[in-house]
């Protein structure tokens, strides 16, 4: 008999301290994620990409079983998803739910993130499973993929039977973790019943920066989960957690299913947990960080990188702040090296319409950048002022190519590139991360021709950047992703997890 498999997802990463919340217009747009979508459409849209849903697909098409499409929705990480957002979401799949159930529902499968809170519900993901297990019952295997950033809860391991979490940051191996999470669900349906679980907690918070699997510790620790499983005959995975959630369940977690997750759990929380000192990581004050990497750049035959990780979008940032920009002007970074410095991508609607309007080569006298509320309760630094001139236009539409690329394009909006003493500045009308190199190119700049390029990212831009990168450092400008997460002002936090390695 052929098995029928719900399939969803909804994805979000949710920074409590953020300043601009997710409504249901943002999950419409998806901006640098696929827009919503239901039904057979979904299938379609979203089968060739590198997501998890994407390899649960292709790993269901392999063992024969038949799928029923639901709805997938993602949107640029932010502050609370809204009720409204959450309750339409979770609304159209307990709808195909029920339908599926009417029709001969064996399993679900969803393509979750792991850290998303809605205005009512801390615990959003949990919410959405313990809804789903409420109405196919007991028996009905539910598996989740997860975001490695995910903060797992007690609730999503109550309600599913089985979760899995990425193993790569930046995520390229996204379309492999859904393929994992059908061999999941196909190992519950031999067992006849949920395989034992067994998860540890961590006890301190760990920055987005240090959980790159592109450097140490983290490199060694996921590039061993392989051997383990092996060893072990387990499933395992490692949320490393996304440390901007004021929840009380925010922070690492390790688990794994299976007769030996026990044995598998312990021998990786030791790798993990001790010693804390291998999570440290050097970060640098704006002006200090252009300063270092122009002095590199001066002998360098490739671009020094640095990123500007407060202001990621994909931590719940606008990309709209002007802290690098005014370091790049204050370190006569354009001065040194004309036309060899760029900075991207920088969310300004305002300025990519002006562009727009005035022409390329026109000259505009304009206030980009916008000054916006920081977790530290102080603002960010102002908007640059300064006589722009338009080096080049974009329409937004830009296909992707690097190998964080989850659908084949993004749409953005007007887009223009900016020049002011010397520093070429990537505008959007969307909050794209920088995490892939056709965003530059879509203005006419050419990555791997400048001399410093300053992204708007924390971690992803490694997986495009890093073959090209001379050297790679991380700034601290002001933002609203805390890059330290001792210096947010939690209140809901277990008083048990401490806020720093």
């Amino acid at each position: 008999m052929t098995m029928r498999i719900l399939i969803g997802g909804f994805q979000h990463e949710t920074n409590t301290f953020a300043p601009s919340r997710a409504d249901w217009a943002a999950f419409q747009r998806g901006d640098t994620f696929p827009a919503f979508v239901r039904g057979a459409a979904m299938v379609e849209r979203l089968r060739h990409g590198n997501i998890a849903i994407a390899g649960f697909m292709a790993g269901a098409r392999e063992r024969g079983w038949s799928l029923l499409p639901s709805c997938w929705a993602g949107a640029t990480p932010s502050a609370h998803v809204t009720r409204d957002a959450f309750e339409r979401l979770a609304g159209v799949i307990l709808d195909d739910v029920g339908q599926a159930l009417e029709q001969g529902l064996d399993a679900v499968y969803l393509d979750l993130h792991g850290a998303a809170v809605a205005e009512h519900v801390d615990d959003a993901e949990g919410e959405l499973l313990a809804r789903v297990r409420a109405m196919v019952g007991p028996a009905r295997p539910i598996i989740a993929s997860l975001d490695m950033h995910a903060n797992v809860t007690q609730r999503m391991f109550d309600a599913a039977d089985a979760l899995v979490a990425y193993r790569t940051y930046p995520h390229t191996d996204m379309a492999d973790t859904g393929r994992r999470a059908a061999v999941l669900l196909q190992r519950r349906l031999a067992r006849g019943e949920r395989e034992p679980l067994h998860a540890a907690r961590l006890s301190f918070l760990l920055p987005l920066n240090v959980q790159t699997t592109m450097i140490e510790p983290t490199a060694s620790i996921f590039g061993a989960l392989g051997a383990l499983d092996a060893a072990h005959d387990v499933v395992a995975s490692f949320a490393p957690g996304f440390p901007a959630a004021d929840i009380e369940e925010c922070g690492p977690v390790i688990w794994a299913y299976g007769d030996e997750a026990p044995a598998a759990v312990r021998q990786l929380h030791s790798r993990v947990d001790q010693p804390r000192s291998q999570w440290r990581l050097d970060i640098l004050e704006p002006r200090t960080a252009v300063a270092t990497a122009l002095d590199i750049a001066a002998s360098a035959q490739r671009p020094v990188v640095i990123a500007d990780t407060q202001d990621n979008p994909g931590a719940g940032a606008d990309g709209n702040t002007t802290g690098m920009l005014h370091a790049l002007l204050a370190e006569g970074a354009g001065r040194r090296f004309p036309s060899g410095i760029a900075l991207g991508m920088l969310y300004d609607p305002a300025a990519a319409a002006a562009a727009h309007a005035a022409g390329v080569g026109a000259q505009l006298t304009l206030a980009v950048g916008t000054a916006v509320p920081t977790f530290s309760g102080q603002r960010s630094d102002p908007p640059v002022w300064g006589r722009y001139t338009v080096r080049a236009l974009g329409d937004g539409h830009v296909a992707l190519k690097g190998p964080m690329t989850m659908a084949p394009s993004v749409e953005l909006g007007p887009c223009a590139c900016l020049e002011l003493e010397g520093v070429l500045i990537a505008v959007a009308s969307a909050k794209p991360q920088m995490l892939d190199r056709e965003l530059y190119r879509h203005v006419g700049i050419e990555p791997e021709r400048m001399k410093l390029l300053v992204n708007k990212s924390s971690v992803h831009f490694r997986a495009d950047f890093a073959p090209i990168a001379e050297a790679i450092l991380v700034a601290k400008a002001a933002g609203p992703m805390a890059a330290d997460p001792a210096d947010l002002p939690w209140r809901k936090l277990s008083a048990h997890m401490a806020r720093r390695p």
